[in-house]
């Protein structure tokens, strides 16, 4: 019972607002040393998971790029392209852009586009030049296109990963239903993604255009 004190760590510095690696560390040492492993030994395991799992930190290198790109006025030039197109409207460019998240979800290209990777430097300014265009835009409202192209990032690929077949959730699932004694193919659940996916894309679609139309009648 004592390797469970790994978890009190965690618990008890996340309430004290530390470093969140530093306690993810000392929690995992806690455990290892508890559980009968040397100092060095937690570090090997330390080692040999981030060796193994080194292509998931891979997309840590994207973010400085992106500060670099911001403090060169990244979100100021995408404000001003779209916002040089009077015909652009915030809705139906944010259902562009959940097309395009949905789609390239359901190819496997989870990792092209994101909160970090997209969202913040180009969707959400463009958004809001979108909106720019026809007039000021209050701070209220500016917050609420940021939110609207947040969630639009988040609903095209939580929709659209699924139907992609060699995705962790639908692996989890298969392994599930194997356990339980229920064989099944990848591929069947991945098909019965799809109708939920388009459920899914209608119903944002909608919601985008109604605060669309909102936000004509405000400027009106």
């Amino acid at each position: 019972m004592l390797t469970l004190l790994g978890v009190a760590v965690v618990i008890v510095g996340f309430a004290a607002r530390l470093n969140p690696l530093l306690v993810v560390v000392l929690a995992a040492f806690t455990t290892g040393v508890f559980a009968g492993l040397s100092p060095v030994e937690v570090l090997a395991a330390f080692g040999k998971a981030f060796n193994e799992n080194r292509y998931v930190t891979i997309v840590y290198l994207v973010l400085p790029m992106v500060g670099v790109l911001e403090r060169a006025g990244l979100q100021e030039r995408a404000r001003g392209l779209i916002a040089r197109f009077r015909g652009v409207s915030v809705g139906p460019f944010l259902v562009g852009y959940l097309a395009f998240r949905q789609i390239t979800s359901a190819m496997g290209l989870t990792s092209i586009a994101g909160q970090a990777q997209s969202v913040r430097p180009l969707v959400a300014p463009m958004a809001e030049g979108a909106v720019e265009a026809r007039g000021e835009m209050d701070e209220h409202t500016r917050q609420a296109v940021r939110a609207y192209a947040a969630a639009t990032d988040n609903i095209g690929l939580f929709f659209g990963e699924d139907i992609f077949i060699a995705i962790g959730s639908i692996l989890l699932m298969v392994g599930f239903l194997a356990a339980s004694g229920i064989v099944m193919d990848p591929i069947h659940l991945s098909l019965w993604a799809i109708p939920t996916a388009i459920a899914a894309f209608a119903i944002h679609a909608v919601r985008l255009l109604l605060f669309d139309r909102r936000l004509k009648k405000q400027a009106a």
